[in-house]
């Protein structure tokens, strides 16, 4: 067995599909099926169930795939040490970011790596929150930025910066002459809310919560933009986090809340046992000036 295997049984313990894995690993499907059957044959046992339409681990399944995700984690641990023995502030960086904050704060990455880091080749990552994290347990993103309170205790968290949401809604709006809103105000109003697994959409159902105000059933959105494309069609009102409101838009208006407004801290979040905490704490640094 060699570490190839292992990131074959790793990947179709990811995909549950011999298709999908024998695509992301870049070989063809009989080749990595082939060499499965042979680990599992110098094992001797069975890794995978297998059936016409799904791939489950077996009990000593879920076992060794722990195992192959540890031993991969920990050789890639090796080399990213090897590159640091050279140059601590070189070689790949791989930093995450969940939609909501990415379209917005990447840009700003790649200019300070670009401008303090120029040996280091980014590495940009969109996924959602709970994806994140679990790149970050497996050693596939060096950092991720991420909406604060983290619970993983394997993770360091630093804070980077809070910003206030807003209301957003269109410009022929009864609020939109507002200079300002309670939360208050919104009680059982209905309020536009990004899809399932945005960690931005829990925020905002807090909000909920404590204003009284609802969802509005049978719309939902992907994205910040298509929420603010729904707002100027005059769908509903959303909140918006600061960092994406554009003020000079015409056909929109953003509400600041009285205080206590709602809002969110973004911080920047990497593993305990990384070997490149120095690099990490220059970002925080870098960030926050």
């Amino acid at each position: 067995m060699n570490l190839k295997d292992l990131k074959y049984l790793v990947a179709v313990a990811q995909h549950r599909s011999f298709v999908q894995a024998a695509a992301a690993c870049f070989v063809s499907q009989p080749t990595l099926s082939t060499q499965i059957k042979k680990v599992e044959q110098s094992l001797g046992v069975q890794v995978f169930e297998r059936t016409n339409k799904k791939v489950m681990l077996t009990e000593i399944g879920e076992e060794l795939v722990a195992s192959a995700r540890l031993i991969l984690a920990e050789v890639e641990r090796m080399k990213i040490m090897a590159e640091n023995a050279h140059d601590p502030m070189a070689g790949n960086l791989r930093i995450g970011a969940f939609p909501s904050l990415s379209s917005y704060l990447f840009p700003s990455t790649v200019s300070i790596i670009k401008n303090q880091l120029p040996n280091i080749k980014l590495i940009l990552v969109e996924e959602k929150t709970n994806v994140l994290i679990g790149m970050l347990e497996r050693g596939e993103l060096d950092a991720a930025f991420l909406a604060l309170p983290v619970k993983e205790d394997f993770l360091v968290t630093k804070t980077l910066f809070e910003e206030n949401f807003e209301l957003a809604v269109a410009s022929d709006h009864h609020l939109a002459k507002n200079k300002t809103i309670s939360a208050s105000a919104l009680n059982e109003q209905p309020l536009l809310l990004l899809d399932e697994g945005h960690c931005m959409r829990d925020q905002a159902l807090q909000f909920c919560q404590q204003s009284g105000a609802q969802e509005q059933l049978g719309v939902r959105a992907a994205s910040l933009e298509t929420l603010r494309q729904m707002v100027i069609a005059g769908t509903g009102m959303t909140l918006m986090p600061r960092i994406a409101i554009r003020r000079d838009e015409s056909s929109i208006a953003y509400i600041p809340f009285n205080d206590p407004a709602p809002k969110r801290t973004i911080g920047l979040v990497w593993r305990k046992s990384t070997v490149r905490t120095e690099l990490m704490e220059k970002l925080v640094e870098w960030f926050k000036e």
